[in-house]
């Protein structure tokens, strides 16, 4: 419930802060004093679009916050999906600023005007004479024979499995294309993964293959070398192992004389043990070469056949045709499973199927004991208000596909004369006709379900006498369960609150400001009897608004 609205810098309004009951609230004013900006600025709080307009003084940001009281709301669950901090007593503030950007924070934690609309629902139902559409629409007449029933367990276990059947249905639908687009692809992909296998490649394999198919190529040029090499190291004169053994005597010979000598004579007795392995590893090396036109022509077959596999997959290693090897490999393996996954999503469809159907049907069943209750209630309720041969008629036909809230598909039939044939609610019901209904419905509601906040705007024009002063009374009846707000011309209605707030217009220095104003017992006397009698307010004005309080 609205405990608390706290305007600043809004159209006509400079600063307004006002704390509300939990009961029947009355608001009254007159035309223009600024019963539809107070309205106005409930709807920024709920989510609604705003410009700079919005602002009374240009310079100065705008701010509303409200404060709800959420303990009966039963709406941590929202709050967690939100990722936002949970509180009893939980604060909406609406900023918009001089640049014309607008904030919104839920409990200082800054939220978007969608977040801030899905919350509203859940608090604040505005509602007028020309706001009456919701009754029309299938989904809200399927809610209200759905609160009747009282089978939102039913409904809520209902959507888990019809979740789970679309998700079903989704994995089945993904697969079945997989599969179609595998079939198109599965003798290709086969024929690439048997070309790949045929290639037998191995991780590492190029560039030893490219280095084999090198020496190879260059035995004669390599095998010159390594003898001219082995010639130079070996040569009985002036070989560079005899020129190092000479150096080495040298030194040896002077090695005792200093420290550095024997360290240079260390050297390169380290250097000629070094250079003898090197030595040798020409001769073995020369050794091995030798002319292999054979494996020549297969390791140049065998890189031919990397090189044009590289080519044709856009790669540039045997590691990425291995990866895609084992692609290719998955997607045959992929092809032969799905059949096996395919046929059990089907067989899991269809069994969710059944409890859908057996659950929609239970549904169905619940909502069809519904109608008469609600009927019944809906014309008792309007024959109070005015409208004693008012009919309704549901008429429930069964969908060929599951929808949210079952398969009923609903459509609402309504005659307000004895004699005249049913036509659709939406059709056939004046605009009064259509407020009284509503007020009926929720009238109804508010004894089945926790219902947010209700503002009922002007829903009496058009009515007086009796049938005002029953509407009040289903009002107060309300208020009885859920805080209700009546914005009102009627002092029927006015008399029934439990408090009466004015709206009202006052000069400061050279600007008209709206204000509002919680009345008194005598305030409230004065402004039944000013609606009574006009500004000329009578005695009997005076007495009969005492009347009508009393």
């Amino acid at each position: 419930m609205l405990t608390l609205l706290s305007i600043k810098n809004f159209a006509l309004i400079e600063q307004l802060e006002m704390n509300f009951s939990n009961q029947f609230s009355i608001i009254t004013g007159e035309t223009g004093a600024g019963k539809s900006i107070l309205l106005g600025a409930l709807g920024l709080v709920l989510g609604n679009r705003a410009d700079l307009t919005s602002l009374k003084d240009k310079e100065q940001k705008c701010v509303i916050e409200a404060h709800f009281d959420l303990t009966k709301y039963n709406l941590k669950d929202f709050f967690d999906a939100n990722d936002l901090d949970y509180e009893d007593s939980t604060i909406i503030r609406r900023e918009i600023l001089p640049s014309g950007k607008s904030r919104a924070f839920i409990n200082d934690s800054p939220v978007n005007l969608t977040e801030l609309q899905d919350l509203g629902e859940f608090l604040i139902d505005i509602h007028s004479q020309h706001q009456t559409r919701e009754l029309t629409e299938e989904a809200y007449q399927i809610e209200i024979l759905d609160a009747i029933a009282n089978h939102q367990n039913l409904l809520s276990e209902y959507k888990q499995h019809l979740s789970a059947f679309k998700s079903v249905k989704n994995e089945l639908k993904k697969l079945q294309t997989e599969k179609e687009s595998l079939s198109k692809e599965a003798d290709y992909n086969a024929f690439l993964l048997e070309e790949l296998l045929s290639a037998n490649l191995k991780e590492g394999e190029q560039s030893e293959l490219e280095s084999t198919y090198e020496k190879l190529n260059n035995v004669e040029f390599i095998k010159e070398n390594l003898d001219k090499s082995l010639a130079l190291a070996n040569e009985e004169e002036i070989g560079i192992i005899q020129s190092l053994k000479e150096i080495k005597n040298s030194l040896q010979k002077v090695s005792n004389l200093s420290d550095d000598y024997k360290n240079l004579s260390d050297r390169v007795s380290s250097v000629l043990i070094e250079f003898d392995d090197i030595a040798k590893e020409i001769l073995l090396q020369g050794e091995k070469l030798f002319n292999d036109p054979e494996k020549l022509e297969l390791v140049s077959q065998k890189l031919q056949m990397i090189y044009n596999l590289q080519k044709k997959h856009n790669v540039g290693s045997v590691e990425e045709l291995l990866v895609i090897q084992n692609d290719l490999d998955s997607k045959v393996v992929l092809a032969d499973d799905l059949d096996n996954q395919i046929k059990k999503l089907i067989q899991k469809q269809e069994e969710i199927n059944l409890v859908l159907e057996e659950m929609s049907s239970k549904i169905s069943e619940n909502r069809k004991v519904a109608v008469p209750v609600l009927v019944d209630q809906i014309i008792e309720v309007l024959s109070q208000l005015g409208m004693p041969n008012a009919r309704f008629q549901f008429e429930i036909k069964t969908s060929d596909s599951f929808l949210p809230t079952g398969k009923d598909e609903i459509q609402l039939l309504f005659s307000a004369n004895k004699g005249t044939d049913f036509g659709l609610l939406k059709k056939v019901a004046s605009g009064g006709e259509m407020s009284r209904i509503m007020l009926a419905v929720k009238s109804i509601l508010a004894n089945y379900s926790k219902l947010p906040t209700i503002i009922f705007d002007e829903i009496d024009t058009g009515v007086s006498g009796e049938i005002a002063q029953k509407m009040g009374d289903i009002m107060k009846v309300m208020s009885s369960k859920m805080q209700v707000f009546a914005i009102t011309h009627l002092p029927q209605i006015a008399a029934k609150g439990n408090q009466h707030y004015k709206v009202f217009k006052s000069d400061k220095e050279d600007t008209t400001v709206s204000e509002l104003k919680l009345l008194g017992t005598e305030e409230r006397v004065i402004e039944i009897a000013e609606m009574l009698s006009g500004k000329d307010i009578s005695e009997s004005a005076i007495t009969h608004a005492k009347a009508l309080l009393n």
